[in-house]
């Protein structure tokens, strides 16, 4: 195979390993997932033209090796798994192992050309690490305070104070590091400074929007709105009309987009005119929520993308 054919890099990776294939050259190797790991892969991939590298998300395994390869200037393509699991069903693969799945991510690549990955700064890599922690930290205060209510004891009811004080504690240890880091990336910074402007945007959801969607501002409306799991999804067929619904997409941002269109739906006159019209038309208050959500998300993407703060006409 010439060298000079494009290469789909299709990379299986687990906690320990990478597994790796390439599509159409069809060669296949596995490395460590470490840096020395990483600097093996970079030397076999040596002088092959490489179109894509295309890999699943897996929790904590996948981050060093996303950050290792963007910073060296690949392109890499994070597909969503179950997308990913379809596309072997319908090529006929149904085994599933390591190099099996490395092979398939390859002619994923090949096929479909997913979206690259926009490129990640050191600066947002490690706000992304921190807000990863504040999560996992409202998750525990949320557990704590829910217990706190069921203890009789006093001995125990001090304990829970002491706890609860300290994950406050850490939350706010926390929140002034993504505010250091934020203050030390001016174009960062005029980023977030435009997405506070929004009426019912704050701080955390603001850097929510930047972390987990750094593609805002170089979106088509309709791919941010379906990139953040909040474009009703049609189910038609003949004359039948479906119940529209929404699914997949990034959660966690939809999580945080939930009370600051709640907020929104209060101060913000041209997204409670979005809500009211559509509960005017017989529209489920839910269904309304999830506009004046995807209207956020739209308005983010528009506003990023124009580089200006928010006025009530772009709503």
């Amino acid at each position: 195979m010439p060298e000079s054919v494009p290469q789909n890099v299709g990379i299986d990776i687990s906690k320990d390993a990478l597994d790796v294939c390439l599509y159409p050259e069809a060669a296949s190797a596995r490395f460590g997932n470490d840096k020395k790991g990483f600097t093996a892969l970079m030397k076999w991939l040596g002088t092959r033209t490489i179109a894509r590298l295309v890999f699943e998300p897996t929790g904590a395994y996948h981050r060093a090796f996303e950050a290792r390869f963007l910073q060296a200037g690949f392109t890499l393509a994070k597909v969503n798994p179950r997308q990913a699991r379809r596309f072997a069903e319908a090529i006929g693969t149904n085994a599933k192992t390591d190099a099996v799945d490395a092979a398939m991510l390859a002619r994923f690549g090949a096929m479909l050309e997913p979206r690259a990955l926009p490129p990640h700064s050191e600066i947002l890599s490690e706000m992304k690490d921190l807000l990863v922690a504040r999560r996992a930290l409202i998750k525990d205060r949320t557990a704590m305070q829910n217990r706190a209510h069921q203890r009789s004891l006093a001995l125990l009811k001090a304990q829970a104070a002491d706890r609860l004080k300290q994950v406050e504690r850490q939350i706010a240890a926390i929140d002034a590091a993504m505010r250091e880091r934020l203050d030390a990336g001016p174009a960062l910074k005029a980023r977030y400074n435009i997405l506070v402007s929004i009426p019912g945007l704050g701080e955390i959801t603001a850097l929510a929007l930047l972390i987990d969607m750094p593609e805002l501002g170089a979106l088509e409306n309709k791919c941010a709105a379906s990139l953040a799991g909040l474009a009703p999804i049609a189910r038609d067929s003949g004359q039948s009309r479906g119940k529209r619904f929404i699914r997949g997409g990034r959660a966690e941002l939809r999580q945080a987009l939930f009370m600051p269109a709640l907020v929104a739906m209060r101060f913000n006159a041209d997204l409670k005119a979005v809500y009211e019209r559509l509960i005017g038309a017989g529209k489920a208050p839910k269904v309304a929520l999830v506009a004046v959500m995807r209207k956020l998300v739209i308005l983010a993407n528009a506003m990023l993308k124009k580089g200006a703060r928010w006025e009530p006409k772009l709503a």
